[in-house]
């Protein structure tokens, strides 16, 4: 039986990720109408490590995607009855009193680094190894991208009236405000993740994030409005002027709500750029010293994250260098590559004759900053198949290694997982997740769930569902399930505790030597 479409009520959820900027028409019951997705750059790099973009180019390419999609269902243009956001995360924009951009924008992925020996005062340096922190400390203040501008180009900052996330940059655009939600703010910025607020007065995070509070923007809850569409924003991107705009989240909290989670027994993971391993909770849990928790795109809610900051990155960069074929043959058929890859490795089978992968492409804050990636356990029997397969195995190991952890702070079992994110398009690799952690892997209806969670925001924010939880009953339904494979999982709960487990703290003094002798990555 098919699903009845509501068409009289209908969201604009836009959705701008690291590769592509979508819009989507989503009715009430979460079905998506039309979506039209525009390709992006995600950065270009002037100097090694660096990633930046043009914030206009980001605004030029939303305004061609809304338009075409609005161009494509011009009938429906009167049923939009909001419009909600969601962007990629901790991407940092400075604006003028006009929002206009005072220099390209600093991506997630830029690897800059501000000198910490000039905010951390020299006395308090014993103290604050004594209480071990200063690797946590030293690390968020040379991360932090304000640090750096204030650093490196003081004029820039002097000049700055706003300082934005993407979200908080597209919603002025929008809306003509310097607002945005909450549940953007992640990355090195001021913020009470306790109160939902930036910090209060004599908060440390002042200290070591250099960002004067008038150059930061209000901040709202998830479903609340943000403003209505100006007239402006109307003529260039095809938006109905005064429709409102409701606050969302980022595009890994928008999923984990576009997937149905909302309560910590169900894991969450996302195969994409960066592969997370997440669980909603009412409760501030820190996985990690001094690492908060993020807030929901819920209200008054978090996600606890565990990330492989390359994730499913890892995946392109294996298609780029080793998958001319496969790539050549979906371009040919119009066929996902994912399918040819799935392919590719469905005579490997579980455990890949124990080659075994360690994701530490880039490494994140679970690992030192010179851990690098490995493979180990290579045979004669070994081809490309058989490193693809590992690739995938050794990124739910890491997930699953994560969701131990999750497991250990909130003291809930997890029972259930579902999966969403670009990867989880590929059978193998939702039939490896299964299998690895031994439970059954639930793909939510559409991939599209970024969109999807931020058209429930506007759901609630339009008061066509009472509450988070019928809204999500009601917008999210299960797609396929892969069920765990006994033989493969026994296969890989061997491998993971007896060597993936002790992979890293085996290998970590070597990838100390590797980076002391060839000074890759370099010692900040």
């Amino acid at each position: 039986m098919s699903q009845k479409i509501r068409t009289e009520e209908l969201i604009l959820s836009i959705d701008a990720g690291t590769q592509s900027i979508r819009a989507a028409l989503i009715d009430a019951e979460g079905k998506i109408l039309e979506i039209v997705k525009t390709p992006i750059q995600p950065y270009f790099s002037e100097n090694p490590g660096w990633a930046e973009q043009h914030p206009d180019y980001y605004w030029d390419i939303l305004c061609k995607t809304t338009s075409q999609l609005l161009q494509k269902q011009e009938p429906l243009k009167k049923n939009i009855k909001g419009v909600t956001l969601t962007t990629q995360r901790a991407t940092m924009i400075n604006v003028d009193k006009n929002g206009k951009p005072l220099r390209p924008a600093i991506v997630w992925l830029d690897q800059r680094k501000a000198d910490s020996r000039k905010i951390v005062p020299g006395a308090l340096l014993p103290v604050i190894k004594a209480v071990k922190m200063l690797e946590t400390l030293e690390g968020a203040i040379q991360d932090c991208d304000a640090n750096w501008i204030r650093q490196q180009q003081p004029e820039i900052w002097e000049k700055t009236y706003k300082y934005l996330m993407l979200s908080g940059f597209f919603t002025h655009r929008l809306t003509g405000e310097f607002i945005d939600s909450v549940a953007n703010n992640i990355g090195y910025i001021p913020f009470n993740n306790k109160t939902y607020q930036w910090a209060g007065k004599f908060d440390f995070k002042w200290w070591i994030f250099k960002i004067d509070k008038e150059k930061l923007p209000d901040l709202i809850k998830p479903s609340e409005v943000l403003g209505q569409i100006t007239k402006k924003a109307s003529a260039e991107t095809g938006i109905p002027e005064g429709l409102p705009v409701f606050a969302a989240g980022s595009d890994k909290g928008c999923e984990i709500l576009g997937s149905g989670c909302l309560t910590p027994e169900i894991g969450c993971l996302s195969f994409g750029t960066i592969a997370t391993f997440d669980v909603a909770t009412p409760k501030y849990v820190e996985l990690y010293p001094m690492i908060p928790p993020f807030p929901a795109s819920v209200p008054d809610a978090y996600y606890t994250e565990v990330s492989i900051f390359r994730g499913f990155w890892m995946v392109s960069w294996f298609k780029e260098e080793f998958g001319l074929q496969e790539c050549m043959l979906a371009e040919k058929t119009a066929e996902p590559p994912e399918k040819f890859f799935d392919s590719l490795i469905q005579n490997v089978p579980a455990g890949s004759k124990g080659l075994m992968l360690q994701p530490y492409w880039t490494p994140g804050r679970e690992v030192d900053a010179f851990a690098k990636g490995s493979i180990i356990g290579f045979g004669d029997v070994h081809n490309r198949a058989y490193v693809y397969r590992a690739l995938l195995e050794g990124l739910v190991y890491g997930l699953r290694e994560g969701g131990e952890l999750t497991q250990r702070k909130t003291k809930i079992p997890v029972t259930g997982i579902r999966v969403s994110g670009g990867g989880s398009q590929s059978d193998a690799a939702m039939q490896i997740t299964a299998d690895i952690f031994g439970m059954a892997a639930e793909r939510p209806h559409t991939f599209e769930t970024s969109a999807l969670g931020a058209a429930i925001d506007a759901a609630i924010g339009l008061k066509l569902y009472p509450d988070f939880p019928a809204a999500v009953k009601a917008m999210t339904r299960k797609g396929r399930v892969f069920e765990p494979i006994l033989k493969n999982h026994q296969i890989y709960d061997h491998l993971y505790r007896r060597v993936y487990l002790k992979m890293y703290e085996r290998l970590q003094p070597l990838y100390k030597e590797i980076r002391d002798i060839t000074g890759y990555p370099a010692i900040s």
